[in-house]
């Protein structure tokens, strides 16, 4: 497989420390409010990755932390705790709406068919974790006391700015822009890694730490997690592009600075979901959830395959008419399928070896996932059988996850149940879900009743000519293709 490393600005064969086996970290949500639907396309593209790392032979343990404290409204450790801000939006403690907002991302999560990782671990269960590293860190002279608070120090290190060199200057601006200077930094790229004094007056949650009560910073935490639950060699590292600096770019600095070697070498971001006005965000007021999307009548699979048809590294403009377009697209896939006849001989393996390599090479070329939904349509135009189509379809829904064969048997069962309704006169036709045919049925009963026995039997004579037998039963008719 190649993927496109962040760190190293170009495409590689994925390799990973122990053969056969993946680490991988995800950036999880802050859960102050829902999560709107330009967090949960990284969420949806992380989510293809791993199932195609599993459909590809890959044993996948795949870690997410659940940030409930210390991550501030600014990236760059200014402002108030988002957790807090929440709270007191909503008059409820920091854990209620930790806990609220956590079961509200995984039921979005469900309907997206994004599937829980195999650890999901709340940064408050980690304090002690956190407190260990940052000893450490003093310890070894990448970090430093200052006004209360511990720092961590970047001038120690021979390369700070691992995704991109930056000019220094500009960076600083635009990560602070109007936020007041820490005066207690040695340096003005360094960052908290333990706050007390300088924002612990309205902070709800706090710790004991050999440094005072407080409680961690933001960064800490997915190295602590990651540490706890993938061991000191990280495979892969995601997120959304916003995370690499300076979270990400902190995360290696601390881990590889504690650990004393290499942390992780493939980090994988996904780009923004942007609108016509520009990135989606929660403070811009352009709020949109999973809820709204149903709300508005629109299937949140819809949404799920807008995404894949895009690429994970391309910006991806939202609008209604887009998702018009990706729902109306999706409706006929699955409509497609559903017509595909289930006991249809036995499946040809050679034919779906050959597609399924053929997905592995397409989809494996940097997650391309909008080859992946083309490999689909591929399948249903190829020159073997139904049973045989179904089955590729199956195996490539493994990774895309797009409930391709559930929705289909639900469009044929609403089919069944149209074919068995009464016409007037209370006529019923059973065939084989085709709406063209029945009308012609109907049509060919209705001349009958009238007489006019010349049309019955032009339309029968047409339905013949299609493929189409027609069997006359007491109240109604039967139909199949031949």
């Amino acid at each position: 497989m190649l993927l496109y490393n962040s760190a190293t600005h170009k495409k590689e064969e994925f390799t990973t420390h122990t053969p056969g086996h993946v680490e991988m970290y995800t950036c999880g949500p802050t859960v102050y409010h829902f999560a709107h639907i330009g967090n949960l396309r990284s969420y949806i593209m992380e989510d293809v990755l791993e199932k195609f790392l599993r459909w590809s032979g890959y044993d996948v343990n795949r870690v997410m932390n659940i940030t409930d404290v210390g991550h501030l409204s600014s990236d760059a450790d200014t402002g108030e705790d988002k957790m807090l801000k929440g709270a007191r939006r909503e008059h409820k403690t920091v854990m209620e709406i930790a806990q609220y907002y956590t079961d509200a991302f995984f039921a979005d999560c469900e309907k997206l068919n994004i599937k829980r990782p195999d650890v999901v671990e709340p940064a408050t269960n980690r304090i002690d974790d956190y407190i260990k590293i940052v000893s450490g860190l003093l310890d070894k002279g990448y970090a430093y006391v200052a006004g209360g608070n511990v720092y961590f120090d970047t001038s120690k290190l021979g390369r700070y700015y691992v995704f991109n060199d930056h000019d220094e200057e500009d960076l600083a601006v635009g990560v602070r822009e109007g936020v007041e200077e820490d005066t207690n930094k040695r340096n003005k790229n360094d960052f908290v890694l333990w706050f007390t004094k300088s924002k612990f007056e309205d902070q709800a949650l706090k710790w004991d730490s050999p440094w005072g009560v407080g409680y961690p910073g933001w960064h800490i935490e997915c190295s602590g997690i990651s540490l706890k639950y993938n061991g000191e060699y990280l495979d892969l590292h995601c997120g959304g592009i916003d995370n690499a600096f300076p979270h990400h770019t902190n995360e290696i600095a601390q881990s590889e600075s504690y650990l004393g070697h290499p942390w992780c070498k493939q980090w994988f971001h996904v780009h923004h979901l942007n609108t016509n006005s520009g990135k989606m965000s929660k403070s811009k007021g352009e709020f949109l959830t999973v809820s709204l999307l149903e709300e508005k009548g629109y299937d949140p699979l819809a949404y799920r395959f807008f995404c894949l048809q895009s690429h994970y590294r391309k910006g991806l403009v939202f609008s209604w008419e887009n998702l018009d377009n990706a729902q109306g697209a999706y409706n006929k896939l699955i409509k497609r399928i559903a017509a595909l006849k289930e006991s249809d001989g036995p499946v040809d393996e050679t034919v779906a070896a050959e597609f399924k390599e053929k997905f592995e090479q397409q989809v494996g070329n940097d997650l391309n996932t909008s080859m992946g939904v083309t490999a689909l349509y591929d399948v249903l135009k190829a020159k073997t059988n139904d049973a045989t189509k179904l089955a590729i379809l199956n195996s490539f829904d493994q990774v895309l996850s797009l409930s391709l064969l559930e929705k289909a048997a639900k469009v044929r069962e609403e089919q069944a149940k149209a074919q068995t309704a009464q016409a007037a006169g209370g006529y019923t036709i059973t065939g084989e879900g085709d709406p063209a045919v029945d009308a012609l049925v109907l049509a060919r009963y209705e001349a009958k009743k009238a007489k006019n026995f010349a049309e019955a039997d032009r339309i029968r004579d047409e339905l013949k000519a299609q493929g189409i037998e027609i069997t006359d039963v007491p109240g109604g008719a039967t139909w199949k293709r031949v």
